[in-house]
């Protein structure tokens, strides 16, 4: 009876979201590996008996296996079945920093690639704004990437008006909030940071190399010279598998 009711919640998950069924159970699968409930070296239910828990088709189990076999987290052989290989991998380096002082520092070993670059563009519509949107804004969208993987995808928009200021090489070299935050005659008056969690999209995915669904932290950072402008406001979204956010409460 138990089961039962599990199998039901299962398939009432799955009918809650607009992402494709095949990737909702790769998700889940793969949190069956990383929480250890399919143990390392273990085989894991046929694709009927997954088909028949989950109430999809046996063809939406194999696509969904067919991911974590290319992750390299499951081994299928013929007449065995499939057998859990190894866990998730996970590497928290990414911190995102809570204070001013950490969000002028740049990531260690961090390569910024400019993926596109505009000029006089408008700001983004948004809720909880803070300031008065200039004239027009450089929107520069950029990736960061360590080791050889991406893990920061940012659309980063700065005053035209400052823009002769910055230096170019800066553009690839620093941080968003680098960029504004010593101009001569540019005060910062006020600044903030939100964030939210989200699943990544078929951009995401395909920017960050992650899997679309996957989770992902979304930031948005804002600053505001001392006319009460808004001289920078990038959005980034991070690879949830890769940022941690710490907090000092005392």
């Amino acid at each position: 009876m138990q089961g039962d009711k599990s199998e039901n919640a299962t398939v009432r998950a799955l009918q809650k979201s607009n992402v494709s069924r095949y990737i909702q159970l790769a998700s889940l699968f793969r949190q069956h590996i990383e929480s250890g409930e399919w143990e390392v070296g273990t085989k894991i239910p046929t694709v009927k008996e997954l088909a028949d828990q989950c109430g999809v088709a046996t063809m939406t189990i194999r696509q969904s296996l067919d991911i974590l076999e290319k992750e390299g987290l499951i081994v299928r052989y013929r007449a065995k079945g499939t057998f859990v290989l190894e866990r998730p991998r996970h590497d928290l380096w990414c911190e995102v920093k809570t204070d001013w002082s950490g969000l002028l520092i740049a990531r260690d070993n961090a390569i910024i690639e400019i993926l596109g670059d505009e000029r006089n563009v408008t700001l983004p519509r948004g809720d909880n704004y803070i300031g008065n949107p200039a004239p027009a804004y450089r929107h520069l969208k950029r990736r960061h990437i360590r080791d050889g993987a991406a893990f920061l995808l940012a659309d980063v928009f700065v005053d035209e008006r400052i823009c002769s200021m910055i230096p170019e090489e800066a553009y690839t070299t620093v941080t968003a909030m680098r960029l504004v935050s010593e101009l001569p005659g540019q005060t910062v008056s006020d600044a903030n940071q939100i964030v939210t969690i989200g699943s990544a999209d078929l951009e995401t995915s395909a920017q960050l190399n992650i899997s679309i669904g996957d989770p992902v932290a979304k930031v948005r950072r804002m600053v505001v010279n001392q006319h009460g402008d808004v001289i920078l406001l990038a959005n980034g979204i991070y690879r949830g598998d890769m940022m941690k956010i710490e907090v000092k409460l005392r």
